[in-house]
């Protein structure tokens, strides 16, 4: 974000004009100001790059969506803020309501402005044309520098060239199918389909026909041929989700396939060859299913030959805040809003347990960009169960006969400790450098306002960026 932003003040009352401009000033704005509401292109066109506009009273409402109609008319990506008169807000014209991005109350209050202040910068920000952005891989990308995820790409690396059967393994909402789509884009059959199938949501019945087509007449309401999941791959990748929920007799046939490299259609004799890569996926502890006589051993066999463990989020905490930024972007880039997290938010985050995984942080963050389009989030603003803050305070006053305040006992809401370990001190690190970073960005590349929001003096702060190799924006003068 660029330090100084520059944002067109059109107010017929003079006295608001100059309270405007001063305020825009002290928190680093330029204000370009239209003294007559209707000559203000005169100005806009000699001040550069408009940041936002900040459209006040313009002796009457009519006159106001006149300009408010004209100024869509010249940018109509250009964020409009309305000044309301807290004393009067029955005359204001719908539409001025829908258009504009954000109303701001005067008397102006300092809080309320700066936060439209950044609902614009925000807009306009995912409003930039793609070619000035970091590219989007359609979210193929496993983003993260954890050494879990550092491992899985490692594995996808080694395994992407080979026609190795992959059998991927972890919990819902890991993202099993991003890595079953990372094997197929780095493979030789890339520009082959990729196609997936969920075992798990297709009747037991019906999978047979799904997977391997059927002719006509073959069953009841056979009205015509038609292909399976299987000839729909060809050449290509096909992904069979959720596999530890397909029925016994099914995996029976889908051993021959995988034995035999040839299946027929339901209806014929005729065999077709499976010239495809397999990769499968399962929430199920396929061991456990073994025992219970619900999962063929030979089956899992055939499909064990690379497995890849896709580690549960909350044993990845360090790499949330990378995440936070990839699903903002993903957001962004199909034109459904935006939003911010102040750094208290995210660590808010990373302090929850994530049963959902990233699935569940991801319906979060759209639910959150709904709520406060264009907003900043902070701590208050997250859903109750995120707040984990609150949650400490209602666990420590069960304690309330206690001389003296007791810790609270360490429950789901905190971190855990991964099985294989952790590096402890490169966790800290990148979790710390990653929420400076962010506290630059908010604050324009400000040290002493980045210090303010982290809550250390600003010394401190350089001497971290320092040691951690960070930059920032130049700042103005004096800070």
């Amino acid at each position: 974000m660029s330090a100084i932003t520059t944002i067109l003040v059109i107010e017929a009352d003079t006295a608001r004009r100059q309270a405007l401009k001063t305020i825009l000033e002290f928190v680093d704005h330029a204000a370009v100001i239209a003294l007559d509401c209707r000559q203000w292109r005169d100005v806009a066109s000699t001040a550069g790059t408009l940041h936002a506009v900040l459209l006040g009273n313009c002796g009457s409402e009519k006159t106001r969506l006149e300009v408010f109609r004209a100024l869509k008319e010249w940018s109509p990506q250009l964020p409009v803020l309305l000044l309301v008169d807290s004393a009067d807000k029955s005359n204001i014209a719908p539409e001025l309501v829908a258009g504009t991005l954000s109303r701001v109350d005067v008397p102006l209050k300092y809080g309320q402005l700066t936060y439209a202040l950044q609902q614009a910068q925000i807009y306009r920000d995912s409003r930039e044309p793609s070619s000035t952005k970091r590219p989007l891989e359609v979210f193929r990308s496993l983003v993260g520098n954890s050494r879990s995820i550092r491992a899985v790409r490692k594995l996808i690396e080694q395994v992407a060239e080979s026609d190795a059967t992959v059998l991927i393994l972890g919990e819902s909402g890991t993202g099993k199918e991003v890595v079953a789509r990372n094997i197929h884009y780095q493979s030789t059959r890339r520009d082959k389909p990729f196609v997936p199938v969920n075992c798990g949501a297709i009747p037991a019945d019906l999978l047979e026909s799904e997977l391997f087509g059927h002719e006509k007449g073959a069953f009841t309401g056979a009205i015509s041929a038609r292909q399976g999941r299987f000839e729909l791959a060809e050449a290509g990748t096909l992904f069979l989700d959720e596999i530890g929920d397909m029925s016994l007799p099914m995996q029976v046939k889908l051993l021959r396939v995988l034995q035999e490299r040839t299946f027929e259609r339901v209806g014929s004799n005729k065999s077709i060859n499976a010239n495809l890569r397999i990769i499968a996926a399962t929430h199920i502890k396929l061991e456990e299913a073994i025992r219970a006589g619900r999962f063929r051993e030979d089956l899992y066999y055939r499909l064990n030959v690379f497995p890849i463990d896709m580690p549960p989020l909350r044993e990845r905490v360090e790499d949330i805040p990378l995440l936070v930024n990839e699903l903002i972007l993903r957001i962004e880039h199909e034109k459904r809003g935006s939003v911010r997290l102040t750094p208290a938010a995210v660590l808010a985050l990373c302090q929850y347990p994530w049963s959902g995984n990233v699935r569940e942080l991801a319906n979060l963050i759209e639910r959150l960009a709904i709520l406060y389009p264009y907003g900043v989030v902070e701590v208050a603003d997250l859903p109750e169960k995120f707040r984990v803050q609150e949650g400490a305070h209602s666990a420590a006053s069960v304690h309330e006969a206690a001389p003296a305040p007791v810790p609270a006992p360490a429950t789901l809401d905190t971190p855990r400790l991964p099985r294989s370990g952790i590096d402890l001190k490169e966790h800290m690190q990148t979790l710390e450098a990653t929420l400076i970073q962010q506290a630059l960005e908010e604050s324009s590349g400000v040290v002493a306002h980045a210090a303010n929001l982290l809550k250390m003096r600003r010394t401190t702060l350089v001497e971290k960026m320092r040691k951690l190799g960070l930059s920032r924006a130049e700042a103005p003068p004096g800070f």
